[in-house]
């Protein structure tokens, strides 16, 4: 199959699932070797999970079919450029390339939020609309310092 192919399953899986009423407009494809190894679409509405976009759910899906948590090798296609939630999983996952079709501002025309987003991330803490503070740092700490020191760590 070629790029276009995987695209194009990726787009159908956001229009077939959009129309069943199980989420939004959004499907991906995780590919390895140009075989297809997991599809996901937009689930948040259908199971009441803001995490479960399609790209996340594809990633879970993938992991769980290749028995690992590194998806070196593999590379996904989803029908928008990928929210920074997904673009992290994506990153974590170690996928070679992302292909999409829609970006950031297509989603926002049609009232998504990715592009706000975007904007958040860069902004110093104290400015972001969310209050994000540190507490009980020290404390906090104390589980890093083991997982320093535990000698049968599996590094991700």
């Amino acid at each position: 199959m070629s790029a276009e192919d995987h695209m194009r399953r990726a787009i159908a899986l956001s229009l077939e699932m959009m129309r069943s009423g199980k989420g939004g407009p959004f499907g991906a494809v995780v590919v390895r070797d140009d075989t297809i190894v997991a599809e996901g679409f937009n689930k948040v509405t259908s199971t009441n999970d803001p995490t479960a976009h399609a790209e996340v759910v594809a990633i879970r899906l993938a992991c769980e079919a290749l028995g690992t948590y590194d998806l070196t090798g593999c590379e996904i296609y989803t029908s928008c450029e990928p929210c920074p939630m997904c673009l992290s999983a994506i990153y974590w996952a170690r996928l070679g390339r992302i292909f999409y079709a829609n970006d950031r501002q297509d989603a926002a025309a049609v009232g998504f939020r990715d592009d706000y987003l975007y904007h958040e991330i860069p902004l110093p803490l104290d400015q972001r609309a969310i209050p994000i503070l540190p507490l009980l740092r020290d404390e906090g700490k104390a589980a890093f310092d083991e997982w320093d020191l535990k000698p049968d760590k599996v590094l991700y």
